[in-house]
């Protein structure tokens, strides 16, 4: 099975694959380094995701689609050059396999386009993702042709293998699922929601080695309240990441 093809800058496919949540969100992974996923999945949030059946997680080992002794799943680059390149025939074997037809193929690289808030949310609404942690210096470019729908990075630079990124999509991903979190509003109100870094934010005691909470937050008034969120969002964008200060209250996520 081959993945269909993307026009330049389709990164959307179609409506039929974004279901409503009614059953637990698919997440294959492949990677040559299984083990780098126990502590992370097992713990906290994601862990207890998976226990209440809101989250399937799987983890591949991508050795474990290879036919050779030697279990190989790199080979040297044509033309020269440094490094190693994560051969075809694995991933292929392995994306077929595991895929199915609703499955959205996505490939871990510092080639991709940026992992953002706005884009967790997209992926939040598929049904079953395939992420394909890239390895040594990257992988064949035939992968990239016929397998993959969307490529992704986490930031300009560069980590040991794409296991890291993908705990990263899967953790932030797996939060915005319906009844993760328990409050479905936690995740509507957290920074990059509503165009802007989240508002400072105070619990008990009210005064804490001369350090007093706001008298807006005491006051019990919701709507004096709610303007001070804004504005102190607002200020709070512009003094850290002036790169989103055009956001506004309310723009919705960060894209």
């Amino acid at each position: 099975m081959l993945r269909r093809q993307c026009d330049a800058g389709d990164t959307l496919l179609p409506r039929l694959r974004l279901l409503s949540r009614t059953t637990a969100m698919r997440i294959d992974v492949l990677t040559l380094f299984p083990a780098m996923f126990a502590g992370p999945l097992d713990e906290s949030i994601i862990q207890r995701a998976r226990a209440e059946g809101l989250l399937d997680v799987a983890i591949h080992n991508l050795r474990d689609y290879t036919h050779d002794r030697h279990r190989t799943v790199d080979d040297k680059p044509f033309g020269g050059g440094p490094g190693m390149l994560l051969k075809p025939e694995p991933i292929f074997e392995a994306v077929e396999t595991l895929a199915g037809d609703r499955a959205r193929v996505i490939l871990l690289t510092p080639a991709g386009r940026t992992f953002r808030q706005a884009l967790a949310r997209e992926l939040a609404r598929e049904a079953h993702l395939l992420l394909i942690c890239g390895s040594y210096e990257g992988v064949d470019e035939r992968v990239r042709q016929a397998l993959v729908d969307d490529e992704l990075s986490i930031g300009d630079y560069v980590l040991t293998n794409g296991a890291l990124p993908a705990m990263v999509v899967i953790d932030a991903v797996a939060r915005l699922l319906p009844g993760v979190l328990g409050d479905d509003e936690s995740s509507r109100d957290e920074s990059f929601s509503h165009g802007l870094l989240e508002y400072p934010q105070y619990t008990r005691p009210a005064e804490f080695r001369g350090m007093k909470v706001p008298e807006v937050l005491l006051s019990g008034n919701h709507a004096e309240t709610e303007k001070w969120r804004r504005e102190e969002a607002t200020k709070k964008t512009k003094e850290r990441r002036p790169d989103l200060a055009g956001g506004k209250w309310g723009d919705g996520v960060v894209g």
